[in-house]
């Protein structure tokens, strides 16, 4: 958490008077949509009206979101973004550790006059103005409410905030079954609820909205996954062509992934996707245990993240690119 003296000037700067701006990360995910909401609803109960920008579209299944629809998306407005990080006076940075991952605003963040104020939950983060950076926290929503409790501020949670920070914490946990879930989390979750979030709801509107595209990949995923290392990891892919067939929209593979790693005795998952407009196999990683995604996809795949969950981009074949992870793969001992 910040120190007391980084929470007084930070509160400082905290004032309506000031133009606020809350950033995330590329490709955004429940925890960066519902962090960046959940700190703008907060911020709202002191009377500042932040605005909040992703470099690129985010899901449909989390625009449910209350003010989601006001989030400027940096890709279809650029302009609108770039006067609004320009005359920012201060510039919260939530779930990425680098500028390299907010994509087109990397270079107006990194030059902006503005105070810059990192929230984030990843490893090795770079410089900013004000750090509060802790790879132990399962969510960087988590860490909003912990920003919030060391403002002594939990009377102000209220129903928006509570739902918004409860959706990136059920995300980002894979519904609270990761080993980085703790009791502390749970006594978060506890408190939103009694906020005023409702589990129901919040999964029916983020989780059951697949669509039939979606389940016709899926199930074209689920058709060819394959073992290898003895059955301890399991390999899905897409090809470019797949999702342009089935009608792919953004947010249709969230949690691929994922069925990978239930399959018995699996210790890790790996998802390849062809990129459906550039040239290069978007990787994501997932694992049990200790087994360290994160110095894999650093070492091999150009991409990173947290122990149990990262991702990585390639730029050879998708054939090339499986035949190479099988071969590296094998060198890692778990």
């Amino acid at each position: 958490m910040f120190t007391d003296k980084e929470i007084s000037e930070i509160n400082h700067l905290l004032i309506p008077e000031n133009n606020i701006v809350i950033v995330t990360h590329h490709n955004p995910d429940g925890d960066a949509i519902g962090s960046s909401l959940g700190l703008k609803h907060y911020l709202k109960t002191k009377g500042i009206d932040a605005t909040v920008i992703t470099p690129n579209d985010f899901p449909k299944f989390l625009k449910w979101m209350p003010e989601a629809k006001q989030i400027v998306i940096g890709e279809y407005k650029r302009k609108v973004a770039g006067e609004a990080i320009y005359n920012a006076d201060v510039i919260f940075c939530l779930d990425f550790n680098s500028p390299t991952r907010i994509g087109i605003l990397g270079d107006w963040v990194t030059k902006s006059r503005a105070k810059k104020i990192l929230i984030d939950h990843h490893q090795m983060p770079e410089q900013f103005d004000y750090v509060y950076s802790d790879t132990t926290v399962p969510a960087t929503c988590q860490m909003v409410y912990h920003f919030i409790q060391a403002n002594q501020d939990e009377k102000s949670v209220n129903i928006d905030i509570a739902q918004c920070l409860y959706t990136g914490i059920m995300t980002d946990t894979g519904g609270f079954r990761f080993r980085s879930t703790s009791a502390t989390t749970h006594r978060i979750v506890a408190d939103l609820i009694e906020k005023g979030s409702d589990p129901a709801i919040i999964t029916s509107n983020t989780w059951d909205t697949n669509t039939i595209s979606r389940l016709h990949l899926l199930s074209l995923v689920l058709s060819r996954i394959e073992l290898t290392k003895e059955g301890k990891v399991a390999i899905l892919w897409l090809k470019r062509s797949e999702l342009k067939e089935y009608g792919f929209d953004k947010g249709d593979t969230e949690g691929f992934v994922n069925y990978g790693l239930s399959v018995l005795g699996t210790k890790m998952a790996v998802f390849f996707m062809e990129d459906l407009y550039e040239d290069f196999i978007k990787i994501s990683f997932r694992s049990k245990d200790s087994v360290d995604t994160n110095q894999f996809a650093r070492k091999h795949f150009n991409g990173g993240g947290h122990i149990n969950a990262s991702g990585g981009k390639y730029f050879k074949s998708m054939e090339e690119t499986i035949e190479d992870f099988k071969e590296k793969i094998e060198t890692e001992d778990f």
